[in-house]
Order: C-alpha cells, then structure tokens, then sequence
C-alpha cells in the first residue's frame, strides 16, 4: 500500500469510527443549518422594498446593503477554513451558527443604513464557517461514492432557504411587517443549537499544531484544479446571490407582481432546485456505484448545469406569460443539477485533511464573484432602469463557470500532498507529527 493510500485509509478510518445512523442525524443537521443560513441571509431580498422606502435609500445603496455580508463573508473563508481544520468543527460551528442568529434577530430592531450596513457585516462574519463546516464533515465521514447524495442534501437546504423565505416570508413580512419577521427569525434558530451539540462527535484526534503534516493555502493556489473549482464557484455564488438578493425585486418591478406572487414563483424555483439537487445527488452517487468515472459524473454534470441555467436565465428575461413561469422552473432545475457537486468535487481533490482549508480557499474567491453581482446589478439597474443587462450578464458568467468546471478542473484523484510537499511537511498519518490517530 502507498503512502498516500495509507493516509487516505488511516483518514477514513479515524472519522468513521461514530455510527451512520448518528452521522445521518448530523446531515439532517447540516442541511437544516444551510436552509436556516440562507433564510437568514435572503431575508433582506424579501423586505427590500419596503426597507427601501421606509429609511428612504436608492437603488445603489439597497444592492450596498444586499452586498455587505458578502464582504466579511468572502474575506472569513480562508480562516475559516483553517480553523475547522486546527480546531474542533463542532465548537467552531456552533459559535458561528450562534452569532448570525444572534445578529438576525437584531436585524429587526435596527434604524437606519449605517446600522443595518453594519449588522449585515456582522452576519457575514458568523456565516463565514457554515460551508468549510460542512465541508469538513462530509469529507471526513461520508465515502466518496455517498458524497454526491450527502452533498445534495446541503444543496437542498440552500434551495429550500430561500424558497422558505419567500414563501412564509412574504406572507409574513406582508401582513405583520418586516420587523417581527427578522426577530422571530433569529431567537427561533438558536433551537437548532441544542441538538447540534447533543449529535456531532467531539474529534478525537491531537490537533495538529505545527506546519508538519499540513499543506499552506498557497500549496493549494499551486493545484491547477483548485484554480478550476474557485472560478466555478465564483460562477455559482454569482448567478446564486443574483437570484437570492435581486429575484424578489425583479418580480415586483419588472413582473409587476403581488408580494404574494413574488413569494410563490420566487418559492417555485428554489424548489425546483431542491428536488433537482437530491434526484441529481442520488443518480450520481448511483453512477459512480456503477462503475462510471467520477470525473465524467461529476463534471459532466457541473457543464450541464451551467449551461443551462445561463440559457434559462437569458431568455427569462424576455420571456412572456407563460414562458416565463416554465423559464423560472427550468431555471431552478439546472440550478439544482449546478450546484450539487461542486463540493463532492473539492472533497475529493483535497482529501480529508485539507479539505477545511480548500473550501476556504474556494468559497473565498467563490464570494467574491457572489459579492459582485448585488451592487452591481444595483448600479446597472439605476443606469438602465432595466434588467435585461443583469440577466444575460449572469448568464455570461454561469457559462464561463460551466468551462472551468470542465476544462480546467482536472481529474477527480486526491492531491498526492506528500509527494508535492516532501514527507517532511505532510508525513502520512500515525507519524507524531500528524498527530494521535482515533481510536
């Protein structure tokens, strides 16, 4: 057996030692966490007019808004990423999950810009570990051919967020106002704490405290398939936060629709990515089960979804009545099929160890495409008074994103980190500078 197999088998075995049934439980966890997390940060989408109008701002300073937990969120993944690998993911976590809670639930207290610019940072800052977590979890304890699946359920509680969101959010915010809606919010997810603590193991492994056995953030920028899965990512969180923070504005202005409409097509397509995401997720885990390459699978995929959304998102903006609701519905499907195996890829490049430190990176430039598309639709649409430049922009972006996934991610084989760094940086697992293996 190889070294790199060995460290790859010494991995799994150290974090597959807690039973599948309790680490079902901690998926149910973490895509509950995710849907939490992205009613949390869309939530402001939803009241966006009529915060709009009750502080009195303009288009620019409302997509500033929409923007600013991007800002701390995009600049937290690399250390985010490291501290779910130096320290225990379970505490890490759930201090985070406690802050943005915390920080929603102020959200409806606030007045004015400054104040809700501000907060808006502050729950970036506590989001910032919610995907490196999830990453960490899934690629520690979930086999690659079960990733696919486990991966789509954290997509499917991204879908399910917003779609929530606007679904209950809308009717809520339209009768009882958006004020109540933020705080309920908030003190309401801090029950999802308890159970976190009762099912995620505790690690059990030393942590590892020198620069032996761990590769830099750097070392990673050196993968040519980490440049490929960072710019695909960007692609993602652009055309994702395009529709999370500016779909509900679009629906009202440029549809002319109720809120209560608004809440039903915006809620259709993020189901349709839901489902799309889970069936994707299981067919592709089948596949590999098969005996397909996980490289075709899961990159083929990527390409389709990409592509399709972009022709989705290109015609929605021109498409009439009917054409329209199909176009939204499609929409949510290929955002589904793009979304599901972006992380399965990255956990199986990285491998166990780094994985926290990958995603980091990833979602890190991953966030500043997604920070980008708010404001700058905001500054488009106070130029234009259109938004016909914001949709096809995007579409532009999910093909770019679709070739990178392609063609400059390579195939999906665990970086062989020992070999690239020397033995003296990253010795195989058991050496003392690995540190203590679990039981």
């Amino acid at each position: 057996m190889t070294a790199k197999s060995t460290t790859a088998t010494t991995a799994t075995t150290n974090h597959e030692a807690p039973s599948n049934a309790r680490m079902n439980g901690v998926l149910f966890l973490l895509a509950l966490s995710v849907l939490i997390n992205y009613i949390d940060r869309s939530n402001l989408s939803i009241a966006a007019e009529l915060i709009k109008h009750e502080i009195d701002i303009s288009d620019f300073q409302l997509g500033t808004l929409l923007s600013a937990f991007f800002w701390t969120y995009a600049l937290m993944q690399i250390p985010a990423g490291w501290l779910v690998d130096r320290f225990d993911v379970k505490w890490v976590f759930a201090a985070g999950f406690f802050l943005w809670s915390v920080s929603t639930a102020i959200t409806g207290l606030l007045h004015g810009f400054t104040a809700l610019l501000i907060i808006r940072v502050i729950l970036g800052l506590g989001e910032s570990v919610t995907f490196p977590s999830c990453g960490k979890v899934l690629g520690s304890h979930f086999k690659e051919n079960r990733r696919g699946f486990a991966n789509s359920m954290i997509m499917v509680g991204l879908a399910l967020g917003p779609a929530l969101g606007m679904w209950v959010g809308g009717r809520a915010v339209g009768r009882f106002g958006w004020r109540p809606f933020f705080l309920t919010l908030g003190l309401a997810g801090l029950l999802w704490l308890p159970l976190w603590s009762a099912c995620m193991p505790r690690r059990t492994d030393a942590p590892i405290r020198s620069r032996s056995g761990t590769a830099g953030f750097l070392d990673i920028l050196r993968q040519r398939s980490a440049w490929g899965t960072c710019v695909g990512q960007a692609s993602i969180n652009y055309f994702l936060y395009f529709l999370v923070t500016w779909l509900p504005s679009y629906l009202q202005r440029g549809r002319h629709l109720s809120l209560h409409d608004v809440a039903n097509s915006g809620g259709l397509l993020f189901l349709a990515s839901a489902i799309s995401s889970a069936a994707t997720g299981k067919l592709s885990d089948r596949w590999i089960h098969a005996g397909a390459s996980p490289t075709l699978v899961r990159k083929g995929l990527m390409l389709l979804g990409h592509v399709g959304i972009g022709v989705c998102l290109a015609i929605t903006a021109l498409a009439p009545g009917r054409i329209f609701t199909a176009m939204l519905v499609s929409t949510g499907a290929f955002l589904g099929i793009s979304v599901c195996n972006s992380w399965a890829i990255s956990q199986m490049l990285a491998g166990p160890r780094m994985v926290g430190r990958w995603i980091g990176v990833q979602n890190f430039v991953g966030n500043l495409g997604g920070a980008v598309a708010p404001v700058l639709t905001g500054f488009l649409l106070g130029r234009t008074h259109s938004f016909y430049w914001p949709f096809l922009i995007t579409a532009v972006v999910a093909w770019i994103g679709g070739l990178s996934w392609w063609f400059v991610v390579g195939p999906l084989d665990e970086v062989d980190w020992e070999k690239k760094l020397g033995p003296s940086r990253f010795p195989i697992a058991g050496t003392p500078a690995a540190g203590a293996a679990h039981p």
